[in-house]
């Protein structure tokens, strides 16, 4: 998997508040979501590498143990489906979901987009 992201230093990303970070990555969960329904599935694995790329910096960006065991679980949901022949949307959903659930201010976004 080649970095999408290849300017954002880790330096960068740390800058961002956590709320913000997981903002950034639900975003391209939600260019997924949309290529996933217009059945992009090439288009959408794009989308899933940019999100596992984001989401290492967030682990590498972190100094609570807790944070980063959570964003690894996090991870591996999304590992499987851009590992999938076909991901589940349903599956896709649930994930979308637990990351914007990780800080209030990501939360406020589910009932907008889910």
């Amino acid at each position: 998997m080649a970095p999408q992201h290849r300017g954002l230093s880790l330096e960068r990303w740390r800058s961002f508040p956590f709320s913000a970070q997981v903002l950034m990555i639900g975003n391209e969960m939600n260019r997924a979501s949309a290529l996933l329904a217009a059945a992009a599935i090439d288009r959408a694995r794009g989308c899933y590498e940019r999100v596992l790329e984001l989401t290492d910096l967030s682990v590498a960006a972190t100094d609570s143990r807790t944070r980063r065991k959570e964003l690894l679980r996090w991870r591996d949901l999304v590992a499987a489906e851009y590992a999938a022949p076909a991901p589940d949307p349903d599956a896709h959903r649930k994930a979308f979901r637990a990351l914007l659930q990780m800080t209030p201010e990501s939360a406020k976004q589910v009932p907008l987009l889910l």
